[in-house]
Parts: structure tokens; sequence; C-alpha cells
């Protein structure tokens, strides 16, 4: 079994933009994002995700669901294969669960990664703001950490708009902010190191300290960097339930206007480089964090700019990285967008380039960039002999496995058609020799749509703010005798049953995705599904009229149903007759009017 707590905590982390994205092309539309259907043809776009809510719905077809949704329907997996491969992605380990209590169907044998809740998450990143507070106090205090900044060529403002700081020498210098030093926190953190005589010390020392902050202005991690020589250079938080390398890149929250501006993100390998780079004008580079490049952080840009510049050293470990980043670019890649490659001199980085030759030219260099269909020829012809029949067959299989990386048609098609040139192979045998075949797509059915109801109205209040479930009565009242079989009535009664067990068990209010993920399979999950879609088409409702609606209709239901039922069943008798009854109703109309009396 798979925790629910799990899949909790992997919904929360996964954003469902980056794991649509990562097989489509979204386009941003108000406060959601669009696109084509990819589980229908169709010409214009019907499918939409919501950020907000973390879901996706398709007008045309009905497609709806979380991130664990999409990924079953797209990749034809099933549910434990789906969560598997989103905690991958987020570096997660699913845990097993060996009780029988309740939970995910899943198969054991894998090691557990422990659970952190989102409360011990605020926590952790309160100790890391506490820390960054620190080191930019000492930096202050070190005449050579500051001399060092100064003949880097960094200004005061630059350092202070990175948040820059320095980890002074000694072991337990972090003792001064957090006097209870033995907080098993520190550790979790990664701002202390524990050894195996359960001594502790500071992992940060001698170092100017950069703090890497995610998108919501968390501290997550520090990249410390050495004064002068040293070994090694930059030393990196380590992976800790705020901070997972293959996710985040430095200089992201600082470069967001810049990237506004210039739609352009150009992606180095030091922190060094990017605020040198800043400080010389150049607002628009990130940097990854002691890891190759990941798709991740390549979607992560892309959804922000359609140009992608990796700017690399350009000895043998810069031309390494640059292959590395161009495998991993190539799932990731759509038609509009652009990824492209700058190698340096061997003697230059981008610190040093742009403290050289300027501003100007170091631009000139990024326009000038190489774009990934030409790196990516030029490098699989380097390798190969292309006077002979076996280089150029080489050639062929070399560029197979990344051809079929490849998610955009018409990037595809031009570097076949080059392959073609080169090799010597029309299009159509390269076509064939790399099993490049088009995917089809299946039309679910459409959804059919409801028509408005007083259950309708309070269903679509509590999947906006599943905390208003909690106030819903149980049993759950019906406006009229007929309401309870109505599918929004079962709905309603399911989500509130939901919400209120999830509730009392983990003491936290689910969110939609959870509330989805736990309606599946039942009956009111196409109702919910339904309903979602059509609340997408209407505009968002403020949240404290909302309510109000809310509270309106339970005051109603509380005092209005029994009257309402008995309205109705006088309605029939008079109509019918009394004969013309059941003996349910016969029964609650004689109940109904000795209670009158």
């Amino acid at each position: 079994m798979i925790p629910d707590s799990f899949i909790q905590d992997l919904l929360a982390r996964a954003d469902i933009v980056d794991v649509v994205e990562s097989y489509l092309k979204l386009k941003k539309s108000g406060a959601n994002y669009s696109a084509c259907c990819p589980f229908h043809n169709e010409k214009s776009p019907s499918f939409t995700v919501s950020p907000n809510k973390q879901f996706y719905h398709c007008f045309g077809c009905g497609a709806h669901g979380t991130a664990i949704s999409f990924i079953m329907e797209y990749a034809g997996l099933g549910f434990v294969e789906a969560v598997h491969d989103l905690a991958n992605r987020l570096g997660m380990a699913v845990p097993q669960e060996q009780s029988h209590s309740a939970g995910f169907a899943g198969s054991g044998g894998e090691s557990a990664r422990p659970v952190v809740s989102p409360g011990k998450i605020r926590g952790l990143a309160d100790i890391m703001l506490q820390a960054l507070q620190f080191y930019k106090t000492q930096l202050k205090q070190s005449p050579q950490a500051i001399e060092y900044l100064k003949k880097r060529g960094l200004t005061g403002e630059i350092a202070a708009r990175f948040g820059i700081g320095y980890a002074p020498a000694g072991f337990q210098n972090l003792m001064v902010p957090f006097p209870q030093y033995n907080d098993p926190n520190l550790v979790v953190a990664g701002l202390v190191i524990e050894n195996e005589q359960g001594r502790r010390y500071d992992r940060f020392r001698e170092r100017i300290m950069f703090p890497i902050i995610n998108p919501k202005g968390d501290v997550i991690g520090f990249g410390g960097r050495v004064l002068d020589k040293g070994e090694p250079k930059y030393l990196n938080s380590p992976e800790t339930p705020l901070f997972l390398k293959g996710q985040e890149v430095f200089g992201l929250p600082q470069a967001r206007q810049a990237l506004r501006e210039t739609n352009t993100a150009i992606v180095v390998e030091g922190y060094m480089d990017v605020v040198a780079l800043a400080q010389h004008g150049v607002g628009n580079a990130v940097a990854t964090l002691g890891t190759a490049t990941t798709p991740t952080h390549i979607r992560k840009l892309l959804r922000q700019v359609d140009r992608l510049v990796f700017c690399f050293d350009g000895d043998n470990a810069g031309r390494k990285a640059a292959w590395r980043a161009l495998e991993n670019a190539l799932e990731t890649l759509v038609d509009n967008k652009q990824v492209g490659f700058v190698f340096l001199p061997e003697a230059d980085d981008p610190d040093s380039f742009v403290r050289a030759h300027g501003a100007e030219a170091f631009q000139r260099v990024i326009q000038q960039a190489t774009p990934l269909s030409d790196f990516l020829l030029q490098e699989l012809s380097s390798r190969c002999d292309m006077a002979s029949a076996e280089g150029r067959a080489k050639l062929i299989h070399e560029a197979k496995p990344l051809l079929t990386l490849l998610p955009t048609p018409s990037l595809r098609l031009q570097i076949v058609k080059r392959l073609s040139d080169i090799s010597g192979f029309s299009q159509a045998e390269v076509e064939r020799l790399c099993d490049l075949r088009p995917i089809a797509k299946r039309a679910p059915a459409r959804a059919p749509r409801q028509a408005p109801s007083i259950n309708r109205t309070l269903l679509q209040c509590v999947l906006s703010k599943p905390a208003l479930a909690l106030r819903l009565p149980s049993p759950l009242p019906a406006a009229s005798l007929a309401d309870v079989n109505t599918p929004e009535y079962v709905a309603l009664t399911d989500i509130a049953n939901c919400v209120c067990d999830h509730v009392e068990n983990t003491g936290q209010v689910p969110t939609y995705p959870l509330i989805r993920e736990a309606l599946r399979g039942m009956g009111s999950a196409a109702m919910v599904q339904t309903l979602i879609g059509q609340m997408l088409e209407q505009p968002q409702e403020n949240e404290d009229e909302m309510e109000q609606e809310f509270s309106d209709i339970l005051a109603k239901l509380s005092h209005g149903p029994g009257q309402q039922a008995f309205d109705q069943l006088q309605a029939k008798a008079r109509s019918l007759g009394v004969a013309g009854l059941s003996e349910g109703e016969k029964r609650q109309y004689l109940d109904f009017l000795a209670k009158k009396k």
C-alpha cells in the first residue's frame, strides 16, 4: 500500500503545469494554460491546465484529472506506475505501508523516504532564513570577505540583491543564531554535519555564501564559494526536504524581470558567473546547482522564455557538459522554443569574459549562439568518418536515440532532412531506420453537462474551498425527496466524507488534487470533473460572496426541506389521490400530517 500521506505530499510538491508541459506545449491564457488536447484530435485548443487548482480539463472530450491522472492517461500507466513516475521526477522515494491501514495500493520492496509535513517544511525554511541573516551579518564584519567581493568587481548593491553572506572560520559558529545546536533540524536542513562520533560542526566555513531561493521566496539551500584558492571551489547544500538540486536553479527570482524583457535565459555553471553578469547589466543568467542540467531545469526555464542559451567553457569538460544539456533538452522542446550553445575561449568563464570584454561583447556572443540542431549534427559528425559508408551508417545509428526523444515534428523533420543530405540516405530511409512514427491519439467520449441545482451550487463552493465541507451537516439534508439520488447530492456526500476523514487522520484539509484521487473509481468522480470544467468557464467568484451563498443555502436546507417534501407529496396526492402514492410515500405523508397537528 502506498500511504495516503505520501500521495498528499507528492501532489503538494508536483506542479501540474510542469508535468503537462513535459509532454505538451502550453500557452498562458489568463490565470490558466491552454493547449490542443492530447486525448482527442482538435484544431482549436480546448485543453486547460489550472495552476491554482492543480488540475487539467478538456472542454472538448471531458478529460480531467490531477498530475497523476495525466501521466496515467498520456503514458498509458497504471496508478502505481504513475505515482512512481511522478515521484522519480521529484526525486522522492515511494514508501510502502506494511500494515492494513488505508492507503493507495502499490507494490512493496522500495525503501521509504520520510514524508515531511507542510509544517515541518515551513519550520526548515524559517531555519534557513535565520541562517542567511547570520551569514549576511558576518559579511559586514569580515574585511577579508568584503575585499574579495570588491576584487571580483561586485558592489554592495549587487551583494544585497543576491543576499550574499559569509560563513566565517570556525566549526560551530551557528551556535550564535541557534543556541540549541543539537536541534536535529539543523542536520536535516543541511547546515550542520554530525560525524560518526556524534560530534557536530558547521557545513560551511570560510566561504562566500550564496542563498538559493525558490520561486516562493523561501531560502531552500546555500552555495558556498571558497575565498581565493581551495577545494572544493563550490560547496553546496545537500538534498533536503526543502532542496532538490535537479529542480532548482540559482538566481531565478532575481532574473525574472530580465527574462521577461529579453525572452532569453542564459544558463551558466557558477554562482559567481550569475552575479558578475548581473553586476554588468546582464540580468537574465541563472546557474544549475552543482549538478548537470536536467529536463526539469529546462522545462522550468522554457516556461518563462522562448529562448534558452547554455554558456560553457570551451574546454573538453565544457563541451561534455553541453552535450549532456543537449540530451536532456531534446525531450522538452516544442517548435516555438529555441535552445542554443555558446563556448567561450578556454581561458575564460562568463565572469572573466564579461569583466574583460564588457556586457555588449558578451551579449553579441549570446546572440550568435550555435542552435541546438547545428550543435547536435556537428558533434555527431565529428564522431564519425563521413568519408566511409560505415561512418555514415554510424551517424544514423548515433542519431536514432536522439531523434526519438524529440517531440517537435517541425524541428525533427528539419534535422532528418539535414541528416539525409549529410549521410546520403533519403529522407524516407532515415525515418525508417530511426523508427520515426507518429503517435496516434485517442478521443474519449464527450462528457455530459448537468442542469444547475442547489446541491450543484453547494458542490461548486466545496470544490472551490474544500474547508467548507467541514460545515456540512451529517447526514446531508436534501432540498427535495428526489435530490438524494442526484449525482450532485452523491458527490457532495462523498466529498464531505473524504474531507472529514482526511482532517480526522491528518489534521489538514485536503487540496482538490487529493480529493480527486480519493474519488478515483467512484461514481461521483465523473460528476465532479464535469462540474470543475464548467467552473473554469465562469468568472472567479469573490470568496466572501461564495461563503455567504454557502451559508444561506445551508440555512435554507436546515429549515425548509421538510416543508418542501410535504408540499411535493401533497401536490401529488391532490392530483392522483392518496391511492396514487406509493406505500413509502403514504407513510411519509401521514408522518408529515401527524407532525403538523
